[in-house]
């Protein structure tokens, strides 16, 4: 019977199940003790502070669980921002805009994946590079400047909601990006080879994986999608700057591996990572309606970025060593 115990609370025991526990309590305390938190209203706003962090998160997921990452999707949504606005002045109709920005997005991340998978550098050292590289040619194109005489068709459907609700527009393609991404990492042979390329590469070449071809896709995934929230951004703000979204990168890894997902590949699963972004955005607005400095803010995202990697760590070590425990008495009766 114990067995059997154990066996079905073996899910709820994941750093997943512990990650959603810790969100949902934290909403729950948040909406009884600050002001205004629980309200309909602040919900949207916490929907489309948490969109671009989501939408980049799911591809940062797949990228990470290979054993690589991309620092550079924050310099990309300020470049393909910044295109935006060269474009827009130049007459483009926003139509062919957005399509051509999500592109552009695209080919950076091909840029990144060319040099990762084709001439073998470290992803660390790539990113670091093309987070600088993009950020100055985004500076190149608009410098100092900012484009805000968006259409209010297009800027008004990224404020809207749905009908005369509270849930924002946004929130139904995140939800089907989400689920596509889920279902990739989840239940196709696609996440299955993400997988196994994180956990032993070598292993997965010999077993007939692209490692190389799929590391390359992702990337370009990345770029698109860093791409899309270079076109909300523009959008809700009503503004192309070169600076859009600069430090985004660090939260966008910070919730990644606070859900659950292994920093050397291999391990973690959308659902933790979708629980992190809820859960830090959600301190950081309960921050703001408290009345906390910005200062403060970025030093909660600090710890817990230094928290996402510590705790799992620790977590897996007391799991081992309760394991050991158990077959060291189950011998000593034997």
């Amino acid at each position: 019977m114990s067995a059997d115990l154990r066996r079905l609370a073996r899910p709820l025991m994941t750093w997943d199940a512990a990650i959603i526990a810790v969100t949902l309590a934290f909403l729950v305390v948040a909406s009884m003790t600050v002001e205004h938190f629980g309200t309909a209203r602040n919900a949207g706003y916490i929907i489309l502070d948490l969109a671009p962090i989501l939408l980049l998160a799911l591809t940062m997921t797949l990228i990470v669980t290979t054993g690589e990452i991309d620092l550079s999707v924050a310099s990309t949504v300020g470049l393909t921002s910044a295109a935006m606005g060269v474009m827009w002045n130049g007459g483009m109709a926003l139509e062919t805009i957005m399509p051509v920005a999500v592109l552009l997005g695209a080919v950076l991340g091909a840029v990144n994946g060319l040099f990762v998978t084709g001439f073998g550098l470290p992803s660390l050292a790539v990113t670091i590079g093309t987070l600088a590289l993009y950020r100055g040619l985004a500076y190149v194109l608009l410098g100092d400047t900012a484009v805000a005489d968006w259409p209010r068709l297009f800027t008004g459907w990224t404020l809207g909601t749905i009908g005369d609700g509270p849930v924002p527009n946004v929130l139904i393609p995140m939800l089907v990006l989400a689920l596509a991404c889920g279902l990739v990492l989840h239940a196709t042979p696609v996440g299955r080879s993400i997988y196994a390329a994180g956990a032993n590469p070598i292993a997965a070449s010999r077993a007939g994986i692209g490692v190389g071809r799929l590391k390359f896709w992702l990337y370009v995934a990345s770029g698109a999608m860093a791409g899309l929230v270079g076109v909300l951004w523009t959008l809700r703000y009503s503004s192309a700057r070169a600076d859009n979204a600069a430090g985004l990168e660090l939260t966008v890894i910070a919730v990644v591996l606070l859900g659950g997902v292994s920093i050397f590949g291999g391990k973690g699963a959308l659902p933790g990572v979708l629980a992190a972004v809820v859960l830090l955005v959600s301190v950081q607005n309960a921050l703001r309606l408290a009345h906390v400095s910005t200062e403060a803010l970025t030093v909660v995202t600090g710890t817990l970025l230094i928290a996402a990697v510590l705790a799992p760590n620790a977590l897996g070590a007391l799991r081992t060593a309760l394991r050991r425990r158990r077959t060291t008495a189950t011998g000593r009766t034997a």
